[in-house]
């Protein structure tokens, strides 16, 4: 099981993230549509599912970091394609959110990983 204190991460357009700004919580459209938020524990993870489903989408797209200890919704780890990912079954609290990173592209639309959340070896 992963670490319970770990954070968690959430790609979302960030005119998204924008048109939800005055809101206490985040509902991106997964949350009616599957009835939960897709996340992310692994930035290596998410840079391949971002450059997968989302690489030919136009626009900014950000990454916000979750405190999970800090969510009002249910967390719950589920399979899919072979790999454990944390789903919010419930609007995102902003008060659960650590940080809000710029997910940078390249000319070609490919997402690469922040500096910020770049796996280094130790």
């Amino acid at each position: 099981m992963p670490d319970a204190a770990a954070p968690i991460y959430h790609m979302t357009p960030r005119s998204l993230w924008e048109e939800q700004a005055a809101a206490t919580a985040f509902a991106p459209p997964s949350l009616s549509d599957e009835g939960f938020i897709h996340c992310t524990a692994e930035p290596d993870r998410l840079l391949l599912v971002a450059n997968r489903f989302y690489r030919d989408l136009p626009g900014a797209f950000i990454i916000v970091r979750v405190a999970p200890e800090r969510l009002t919704a249910a967390l719950r780890w589920e399979w899919a394609d072979g790999h454990l990912f944390p789903h919010i079954y419930g609007p995102l609290n902003k008060d659960a959110v650590e940080q809000i990173i710029e997910f940078p592209r390249l000319t070609d639309g490919a997402f690469r990983l922040p500096p910020e959340m770049s796996v280094t070896d130790s």
